[in-house]
């Protein structure tokens, strides 16, 4: 999961995380246009995005195809529920830069959000601390190399040879907890409160 604040660079590294390790990308904001589930952006539309995002990964992760999701995810629960709907290995991060960098990078998009949007979504989204933090001010090719040095060394560039039963019951993976249950979910990293 790629979380932090409109115009970090969300959709742009789970993109091309995804294409670098073969994963399919799901994307909240993509959700929740596509199925008219935004109103006033509350908790319960974005729990409805969750739904239809745990179903598209399960086609994906029944597959054997690891899944990235991106949004702003500015619940707690908001993640927990997500987390909860898949019984796989998961590693959530947040992307942070100073809210000057996010601003710049929307008014680089075709339809920017604007300034006061920014600054309400980074109010929201960053809120709490969850998962991993990563400098989203560093080079795109030093994000995914940081992101990438978080999951299990027994990672392959594809899954496409695997199945994900095998790489996710690795008992040699240094994320995996001891004594848990491979594929059971956890955080790595730091789950604000």
């Amino acid at each position: 999961m790629i979380r932090g604040p409109l115009g970090v660079g969300k959709s742009t590294i789970a993109d091309r995380l995804s294409k670098e390790i073969g994963a399919h990308h799901v994307s909240i904001d993509q959700i929740l246009e596509d199925h008219d589930l935004w109103s006033s952006g509350r908790l319960s539309e974005f729990l409805k995005a969750n739904a239809v995002a745990a179903k598209q990964a399960r086609r994906s992760l029944g597959r054997g195809v690891p899944v990235i999701f991106d949004g702003n995810f500015y619940w707690i629960t908001q993640i927990d529920d997500l987390v909860g709907r898949l019984d796989h290995r998961h590693f959530i991060f947040t992307l942070k830069a100073p809210l000057a960098v996010c601003i710049q990078r929307d008014r680089g998009r075709d339809h920017p959000y604007g300034p006061l949007a920014a600054r309400a979504v980074c109010a929201k989204s960053m809120r709490f601390r969850y998962g991993v933090d990563v400098d989203a001010t560093r080079p795109i090719p030093v994000i995914l190399r940081t992101i990438r040095s978080h999951f299990p060394q027994a990672l392959p560039p594809s899954l496409d040879e695997q199945t994900a039963e095998e790489w996710h019951s690795r008992s040699d993976s240094p994320h995996r907890r001891p004594g848990s249950v491979p594929r059971k979910p956890f955080t790595d990293g730091h789950r604000g409160l």
